[in-house]
């Protein structure tokens, strides 16, 4: 099963929106993973030092939730990290959950608006500009990637 880690600010809605604006955008990336169901969603967003794996599904529609198979562990405790990551928090979150999930080799992609959380030219990267977050346009992009990983 291929992953898509997601972020939410950024992503879901535009970065530093209002509050009444959270999710604006969960409809474009819903409608995308509806048309890949083989993947699943593991989340990167600073959201899940706050919040339950299932008050995190709580924003999401069911079906989509129950597509979430977890949340990526925070940087500060892992163990191990490769030295080519060290500089690289999300990426190394990413590379760990799939380790503690036995699937160190599946195809996944991360959405997120921060770059400089993963290496330089990560070919797993789907860069969203956070002013907008994920658009109509870009959310096309991202399922054709999402298709390449099947």
């Amino acid at each position: 099963m291929p992953i898509l880690f997601l972020d939410f600010d950024g992503v879901l809605h535009p970065e530093h929106c209002h509050e009444s604006k959270h999710f604006c955008l969960l409809p474009v990336l819903e409608n995308v993973v509806r048309q890949v169901p083989e993947v699943g969603l593991v989340i990167t967003s600073t959201w899940r030092l706050q919040f339950s794996l299932d008050e995190l599904r709580m924003h999401f529609t069911p079906d989509v939730a129950a597509r979430i198979v977890g949340v990526t562990p925070q940087f500060c405790s892992l163990n191990d990290v490769p030295s080519t990551l060290v500089s690289y928090e999300r990426e190394a979150e990413c590379q760990a959950w799939l380790w503690a999930n036995h699937i160190p080799h599946v195809g996944w992609l991360a959405v997120d608006d921060r770059s400089w959380l993963y290496r330089p030219f990560c070919k797993s990267l789907f860069l969203v500009n956070g002013k907008e977050g994920l658009t109509r346009s870009t959310a096309e992009q991202l399922l054709v990637r999402l298709q390449q990983l099947l």
